[in-house]
């Protein structure tokens, strides 16, 4: 199966649990989002990119013009569109397709957001070219995932984890990998703030149906890690761990503001 087909079939088989998950659902980054989309000089356009359940669009939808909610799993859509109709979010609409080819003219967007969602993304620095491009000149970018350490140690295991956990995930980029790639691609970018997210490890293992030999196999791999990364994933006697995540800003810092 090709790892976009994958991608499609994880996240539409657990859309509803993503909607209801307290690791998506919640967050002082959220808060900061919407600060930052209403801190901009005009109710901004916003593109949610690889949006999931939407979190991150129903939490600058009250200051935007106008979201729009964008993701691979046609089902992972339909929960934003119910989500957003029972919060009463009618500036919010949905648009599905793949992140490395969005399907909008260019500067369209006064603001792209995407949060938690790169780290299942094929070809990220072909995603940050069309967010540039759809971009308006010194519009902002916000990209907020989960973080690899730049230790290769805590590196390694985090993404032996993350893959036995879900067989979608391509990489947790390392803050300095993103900086680059950010760079790379054109824009102005900083790194704004990290925190640390707890992972239930029951919760974390049931919200993507992860099956009991892969259970097995992530336990045994923790419960084998080096001390020195037990200690830095803060491993509990359930399992339960912590990782990174950080919040980036990247600036589209060319032409007349929007």
């Amino acid at each position: 199966m090709q790892q976009q087909a994958v991608v499609a079939e994880q996240f539409g088989n657990t859309a509803s649990a993503y909607l209801t998950s307290s690791v998506h659902a919640q967050g002082a980054d959220l808060a900061m989002l919407r600060a930052m989309a209403a801190a901009l000089p005009k109710r901004p356009v916003v593109l949610d990119l690889g949006c999931g359940a939407g979190h991150a669009g129903f939490a600058v939808a009250p200051v935007a013009e106008s979201v729009t909610a964008y993701d691979l799993s046609p089902e992972m859509l339909a929960v934003v569109a119910g989500a957003a109709r029972e919060r009463g979010l009618d500036n919010l609409v949905t648009r599905q397709g793949d992140v490395a080819a969005l399907p909008f003219a260019d500067a369209s967007f006064c603001m792209v957001v995407t949060r938690f969602s790169a780290h299942h993304w094929l070809d990220v620095p072909a995603a940050l070219r069309e967010i540039k491009r759809v971009l308006k000149p010194r519009g902002v970018a916000i990209i907020i995932d989960i973080t690899a350490p730049e230790t290769p140690l805590h590196d390694t295991t985090l993404q032996a984890v993350e893959l036995l956990r879900d067989a979608s995930h391509v990489r947790d980029y390392r803050p300095s990998e993103w900086l680059r790639m950010l760079g790379d691609a054109g824009f102005k970018a900083e790194r704004v703030n990290d925190w640390k997210l707890e992972m239930q490890f029951d919760e974390w293992t049931a919200r993507m149906r992860t099956p009991a030999e892969r259970v097995t196999a992530i336990r045994s791999l923790l419960h084998s890690a080096p001390q020195e990364t037990r200690d830095y994933f803060a491993v509990q006697s359930d399992d339960s761990f912590t990782i990174d995540s950080t919040l980036f800003k990247a600036k589209h810092d060319f032409g007349d503001i929007y």
